[in-house]
């Protein structure tokens, strides 16, 4: 077993170390047909959160020590090998390398066929095998948790370009007409304060997992204002917001969804302390943990059963009325909202099941999902409940988690709710005060 050093390893070496990585990951994913050359030009989907996961696999593979570490490449030749482990590593990865611990037993007890199974599945590819170890749904959204958060720092996204290209450019001639080229782009730097980098999102800036580009084509006429004729609503829900709204007769169905989800941000910081005291300690991750409190929010509270969205002052917009752009998100709210109350109806079911058996109640699979957005799929307790059984095998709160997140991810990359961020910062920052 090679030497680790018992001091502390810098963040700019496991980065360093971590890209280097990721770029074979991507080209042996590109080797063996997980990703395509057309995926890693374009940057399109999710591979912003598939990439890293594809790295963490891979990394699991390798693992050959126990407790699992991380072998990490050589600064020189004439120096010592060096692994990550828990001694060394930085604090502010702690977290994801004990997710990613967790889960190399897992992966490498898997039969070979089944470890390439995982692979297409982090990737969004269908399953060779039939029927699947359930274990697998499991492991591929702890994997996708932790790319999740990777993929929101900003030293992660100002790399990212370079890494596709290197995958790329394996295995083709350079200047060849085959050639392509990487066309990501980081999302725009968000800085609501330049005299302050506390309150700097510069370390989370929210990638775009999986729905629309960053910037959405004009709307056509048809589908610029969400508000019906008349002073009220006929849904039955009730108004989001009872402050006004800078929407106009003519606003574009976006800002609705951006002016609906904000309106809920002030609900959920007094139904959760838990993110006030956040947002002194970590106002980026406040942020968007708030952003995907909403979500979830809207998407359980103000979705009605044909799918449309009872926003700000109890006005629906529907999906036909949302323009092609945008219905991917709402069809994902819609879907969201669908399977939060059955998560909920089962924790119902298995809380009354608990008590009578006169039972201690655990923690519903609910309280975990919003455990991990406050506080990332790494969190302590959420680690130790997964040591002592009581989560799924197949991971489904961690699942529905991401879920929410790659939404919440996606919305906020685009440029209407980049326009209103600052302002909605602001205004947490305020009730954190």
């Amino acid at each position: 077993m090679s030497q680790t050093r018992s001091s502390q390893l810098s963040e700019e070496y496991i980065q360093d170390s971590f890209h280097s990585y990721l770029k074979s990951s991507l080209t042996q994913a590109k080797v063996e047909k997980l990703l395509d050359a057309d995926v890693l030009s374009s940057a399109e989907g999710d591979l912003m959160i598939t990439g890293p996961a594809l790295c963490l696999y891979f990394a699991a593979l390798r693992c050959t020590t126990n407790p699992p570490s991380v072998p990490l490449p050589r600064s020189a030749k004439n120096t010592q090998p060096t692994e990550l482990s828990y001694e060394n590593c930085p604090p502010p990865f702690i977290p994801f390398l004990r997710v990613w611990a967790s889960t190399v037993p897992s992966i490498q007890s898997l039969a070979p066929e089944h470890q390439h199974d995982l692979a297409r599945v982090i990737c969004g590819l269908e399953a060779l095998s039939h029927p699947l170890p359930p274990a697998i749904a499991g492991i591929a959204a702890d994997l996708r948790a932790v790319a999740i958060e990777i993929s929101q720092r900003r030293s992660f996204q100002n790399r990212f370009a370079s890494d596709l290209q290197a995958a790329l450019d394996s295995g083709t001639t350079p200047g060849s007409q085959t050639a392509k080229k990487a066309s990501f782009v980081p999302p725009p730097l968000y800085d609501p304060s330049p005299a302050s980098s506390r309150t700097s999102l510069e370390s989370r800036p929210p990638p775009s997992p999986q729905y629309a580009t960053h910037n959405l084509p004009p709307q056509s006429p048809t589908h610029l204002s969400p508000h019906q004729s008349g002073g009220g609503s006929s849904s039955g829900f009730p108004s989001r917001s009872p402050s006004p709204t800078i929407l106009s007769p003519n606003s574009p169905a976006i800002e609705f969804i951006r002016e609906t989800l904000y309106a809920s941000l002030a609900d959920a910081l007094e139904r959760q302390p838990s993110l006030r005291a956040l947002l002194k300690r970590d106002p980026p991750r406040a942020y968007f943990a708030s952003v995907a409190y909403a979500i979830l929010d809207v998407a359980t509270n103000a979705v009605t059963p044909d799918g449309a969205v009872v926003g700000v002052l109890g006005q629906p917009l529907t999906l036909a009325d949302c323009p092609p752009e945008l219905r991917p998100f709402m069809t994902e709210l819609a879907a969201i909202g669908q399977q939060a109350r059955e998560m909920e109806e089962a924790d119902n079911n298995s809380a009354m099941q608990y008590a009578q058996r006169d039972e201690e109640v655990p923690p519903s699979k609910m309280d975990r999902v919003k455990l991990m957005l406050e506080e990332g799929v790494g969190y302590a307790e959420g680690r130790r409940e997964a040591e002592e059984g009581r989560r799924s095998v197949e991971g489904r709160a961690v699942a529905f988690t991401n879920r929410i997140n790659a939404l919440s991810l996606g919305l906020t990359r685009l440029r209407a709710f980049k326009e209103r961020q600052s302002d909605v910062f602001k205004v947490l920052a305020g009730i954190g005060a």
